[in-house]
This record gives structure tokens, C-alpha cells and sequence, in this order.
């Protein structure tokens, strides 16, 4: 199985397990560390709107708390027919633990939609190299 092949299988099966029960939205995610291991999480949705979780964030908590550090890859799969990216505040994590060129994958049902650089979605970003620290 290629790379993308795998990130893409994990993300499909967090994104079976999304808590969306308001937007029922369900989105997945899976990146590969520098290590070669295969990270996910999924949206985790709460009454309390701004206290829910991005699948990114999930599937980067679980790389820190597998002892991961870096984000070799990325890749994200929601349903519908528009390229569901990460949001915003999902590509400064991102950042956090990925260089520039670190390719971010967006998939829908069937697979692969379209590839990325960090860079491409988040262009003059603001990282840890900012601060003078390396991650």
C-alpha cells in the first residue's frame, strides 16, 4: 500500500468514529511522523460549540502523546463534493510540526481530491523558527 494509500485508509476509519452529532459532519484524518508511524483522529463535536475538536488536532495529539514530533504528511477526508482543507487554526498546528514543504493531502469518499504544500495553505506563516526555537 503507498503512503497515501495508508494515511488515506486511517483517516477513513477515524472519520467512521467522529462525535458530529450537530453538524454531522464527519471528518477524518491520518499523518505519517518521521518515523513512519500513521497517526489519526476525527471531529469531536460538543454542545458547547467552540469546545469541539478538529480531526487534525486529534490525529496531532495522538502523534505527541505516540512520541512523534514531526509531520512528514498530512492527509484529510470529509464527504461532499467541496475540498474539505483544514481550517485555519488546524494549518498553524500544522505548522507547528510540519516544515513548508510538508505535503497536506485533501480526500473525499473515493480518495484522493487534491495535494498540497503547507506553504501553498498557509503562505508567510509564523512557526517556531519565529521564535528562535526548533521543534
Amino acid at each position: 500500500m503507498s503512503p497515501i494509500e495508508t494515511l488515506f485508509a486511517a483517516a477513513r476509519s477515524a472519520q467512521a468514529r467522529a462525535h458530529a452529532p450537530y453538524s454531522r459532519f464527519r471528518v477524518g484524518a491520518a499523518l505519517l511522523d518521521e518515523a513512519g508511524a500513521v497517526h489519526a483522529g476525527c471531529n469531536v463535536e460538543n454542545a458547547a460549540y467552540p469546545v469541539g475538536t478538529c480531526a487534525e488536532a486529534g490525529a496531532i495529539a495522538a502523534m505527541v502523546a505516540g512520541g512523534g514530533r514531526r509531520i512528514a504528511a498530512i492527509l484529510v477526508v470529509g464527504d461532499g463534493e467541496a475540498l474539505v482543507t483544514p481550517c485555519g487554526a488546524c494549518r498553524q498546528r500544522i505548522r507547528e510540526f510540519a516544515a513548508p514543504d510538508a505535503p497536506v493531502h485533501v480526500a473525499g469518499p473515493g480518495g484522493l481530491r487534491r495535494s498540497f504544500t503547507l506553504a501553498a495553505l498557509l503562505p508567510d506563516s509564523f512557526g517556531p523558527d519565529n521564535l528562535g526555537a526548533a521543534p
